[in-house]
């Protein structure tokens, strides 16, 4: 079995955002040479997530309005964590919510992907530099 590593980074200028990461992921697994495995891609940080759904904008809005209601930002005194002089407790409820990682299947050296299908990173204290893990393994 062989396995592939690679990280990506980002920076997102503002506090949240979406990224279709898919063709960097799809850029690694050719990289790898991987035929028929399984890809993990996995943000590296507790207020980023990675998931897979379709790349259509007005689903990205609902997210964002649909998360802001879940945990709203403010007020920043709301949350317990933020007594530490962070404000970014939502932050990592929104991550909790959206999940950590996600694996997907090769099949013929391709993602095997659904319908629309496709990876986003989704960023919830932006402003700063993070990475996304992608680890292939298989033949």
């Amino acid at each position: 079995m062989k396995s592939y590593r690679k990280e990506l980074w980002f920076n997102i200028p503002a506090r949240r955002g979406f990224i279709n990461i898919t063709p960097q992921v799809e850029e690694a697994l050719r990289e790898s040479k991987i035929e028929e495995g399984l890809c993990l891609v996995n943000a590296m940080h507790i207020t980023a997530s990675v998931f897979i759904n379709d790349d259509e904008r007005g689903l990205h809005h609902d997210y964002e309005v649909w998360l802001e209601r879940l945990a709203p930002h403010e007020p920043v005194n709301g949350y317990r964590h933020n007594d530490t002089g962070e404000d970014n407790a939502d932050a990592h409820m929104k991550r909790q919510v959206m999940g950590r990682e996600v694996v997907v299947a090769i099949s013929g050296g391709k993602l095997d992907f659904g319908p629309w299908e496709q990876i986003f990173y989704g960023e919830f204290d932006g402003r700063r530099r993070k990475r996304v893990l992608i680890k292939i393994i298989g033949e």
